[in-house]
């Protein structure tokens, strides 16, 4: 088996294989592992939302918790040298906390400390503890305690140089506390509880969550709409690794698109409240970019391939990945984005509704005799096209005052969803609101400004189960 000597190791590392401990034992079945797991979630049960324990009666056993933590990191921390200093900063962060009397948490130092951005190499883990919520999963900012293990294939390492993207961390969940029971699928800087913000330097994405659920809802989804799916698009449903890495070359794209193109002032929007669907294009913008690249990319090499130039072993994964990334945003935006949550203001399902009605009404996507099919053929110049929309819409966006890029916006997706019937934006706002105050306008959009279609009505009640049993999915159950 291959093995790599990191830069900042001193010992060899098997990649692929788990960190053991001393006894010779995997870090997840250790005991220090499982005691630190059973502090943070005895923990858990004494932290109020903001993650204080205001009630002095509990401090005692808080405290035995803390040391129990405490201890558990420091048995650990010869197991992850590269977090040294992280770990280090991890156990005075948490004897502050107890010694400030459990108030609000504040681990800014820890947090400043933990790069794992620095160590891309695929195999390697890390030790993460902090307190915190998770995206899709709680709002209490509790502690929280994962093992996660770094996916970073030759293929990516290359990609990366190209789309160079430094901030993006892409890992596999090995064990974790509660908070990662649920949706979940990313762990990002600005969840730690901390006193206040620090430039962030990087932003983690759990592809191999990602990747369980889309294997699981797509293949339920392709025998529910008798879709035939193309030979390629099946073979991710029977390999694990090679999904997931799929979706790494996907993310990290898309994830450097947020940054880059056309763009209205605020691309995240975080710092302004709009209507959600600027939300959807947002993110659809991004998928549909990477799958643009993904396009291009696979055109370039395999025009070499067919001009008998050899492609080394990452150009050949390359070229693979790239084809995968285009059929994983298609099946993964239709068939979970559109019916995964409520539709109170779902954005993403919002995007996968539009991508679907698009390639529909383009004559791309047929169903028909009550069966899905695509021309396959057709189907990567329709979803540029989409893309293309969306860039000419944000292009535009600079030269216009930012409600007039709203209402932009909302007639591009009203062009092919159709808005519910008593729909305040479909009817046209009135002069109060047009003249008034940018909050009027959002005011006025439905929490289901596009409710589902009778197609995904149908789905929704027959995919139901399956996307409930995603929630804490392991990259196994799939």
């Amino acid at each position: 088996m291959p093995t790599t000597t990191h830069p900042l190791r001193t010992e060899k590392v098997i990649i692929g294989e788990p960190e053991v401990v001393e006894d010779g034992g995997a870090v997840e079945s250790s005991d220090a592992w499982l005691s630190l797991k059973a502090a943070a979630i005895a923990l858990q049960g004494l932290q109020v939302e903001d993650g204080s324990i205001p009630d002095a009666v509990h401090h005692p056993a808080a405290s035995e918790h803390v040391a129990a933590i405490i201890a558990a990191i420091a048995t650990l921390a010869p197991q992850f040298p590269t977090d040294e200093a992280y770990l280090a900063a991890s156990i005075a962060d948490f004897e502050k906390w107890r010694a400030q009397a459990f108030g609000v948490p504040d681990f800014l130092d820890s947090l400043v400390a933990f790069q794992p951005q620095r160590d891309r190499v695929d195999g390697i883990r890390h030790l993460v503890v902090f307190p915190m919520y998770t995206q899709n999963g709680t709002r209490s900012r509790f502690v929280e305690a994962t093992l996660v293990e770094t996916i970073w294939p030759e293929f990516i390492s290359r990609l990366e140089q190209e789309y160079t993207n430094r901030l993006f961390v892409s890992l596999r969940l090995v064990d974790f506390t509660p908070g990662y029971d649920t949706n979940s699928a990313v762990l990002f800087p600005e969840t730690v509880s901390m006193r206040e913000v620090p430039p962030f330097t990087w932003g983690a994405i759990f592809q191999d969550r990602e990747a369980a659920r889309y294997r699981r809802v797509v293949r339920a989804a392709a025998e529910i709409t008798k879709l035939d799916l193309p030979p390629a698009a099946a073979r991710m449903l029977d390999d694990r690794a090679l999904t997931e890495q799929t979706f790494v070359m996907w993310d990290l794209i898309h994830d450097r698109t947020h940054m880059r193109g056309d763009l209205p002032f605020d691309p995240f929007m975080i710092k302004q409240r709009m209507p959600y669907f600027l939300y959807s294009l947002e993110e659809l913008r991004c998928d549909l970019t990477a799958f643009r690249e993904c396009v291009a990319i696979e055109r370039r090499l395999q025009d070499r391939v067919d001009a008998g130039a050899p492609l080394d072993a990452a150009e050949m994964a390359m070229l693979e990945h790239a084809t995968l990334v285009q059929y994983a945003v298609i099946f993964d935006r239709i068939f979970r984005f559109a019916i995964t949550g409520t539709r109170v203001r779902n954005y993403d399902g919002v995007g996968g509704q539009l991508l679907f009605a698009w390639l529909h009404q383009r004559g791309v996507l047929h169903w028909t005799d009550t069966a899905l099919t695509f021309d396959w053929e057709e189907v990567p110049a329709a979803v540029v096209a989409l893309g293309d929309a969306i860039d000419e819409l944000y292009w535009k966006s600079i030269d216009r005052p930012k409600t007039t890029h709203w209402l932009a916006a909302y007639d591009l997706v009203r062009s092919t969803l159709e808005p519910h019937p008593a729909s305040a934006w479909a009817r046209g706002l009135g002069d109060d609101v047009l003249a008034g105050a940018p909050k009027g306008f959002t005011d006025a959009v439905r929490d289901d400004e596009f409710p589902l279609s009778m197609f995904y009505e149908a789905l929704e009640k027959k995919m139901r189960p399956v996307i409930a049993s995603t929630a804490g999915i392991r990259a196994d159950d799939a």
